[in-house]
């Protein structure tokens, strides 16, 4: 599978389509077995108010997981991706009610690069806080 954007076809400042993610405790629980990180800051709120958060909060791999999202349904390949970073500048803070949390996410390409690449600039809020920093990924595409 390759990448079905073409880099003649991207500019500086293309956008790429803006994502919602929402988030449950369910969810939370569903990412702690996959991923074996069973930290009780992620699933119990007394907990996690123990030690100075304000709620139960995502997991931030799984934040930086959902962010990816964006950039690997707009190339259409996972592959695509050849770098990504991100620093973690705010928790998802997930309440225990039926709306959980959300994690909104638009990314726009920032940089043309060599070999037909280009690097990504993703912007995740959360609660109307930016919960990732620095948020790039490099993708080739086709």
């Amino acid at each position: 599978m390759a990448a079905k954007i073409a880099y003649a076809d991207v500019e500086v400042g293309t956008e790429l389509p803006a994502q919602s993610f929402p988030v449950s405790r369910a969810t939370l629980v569903r990412y702690a077995g996959a991923s074996g990180d069973f930290n009780p800051i992620h699933w119990n709120e007394k907990f996690a108010v123990g030690v100075g958060l304000p709620d139960v909060i995502a997991h931030g791999m799984f934040t930086m997981a959902e962010a990816i999202r964006v950039v690997t349904d707009w190339a259409g390949d996972p592959a695509a991706v050849v770098e990504y970073g991100v620093r973690f500048t705010k928790p998802v803070v997930v309440p225990n009610d039926d709306e959980g949390a959300l994690i909104e996410v638009s990314g726009k390409v920032a940089v043309l690069l060599d070999d037909n690449r280009v690097r990504v600039d993703l912007v995740a809020m959360s609660a109307g806080q930016k919960v990732l920093g620095m948020s790039r990924a490099v993708v080739r595409l086709g």
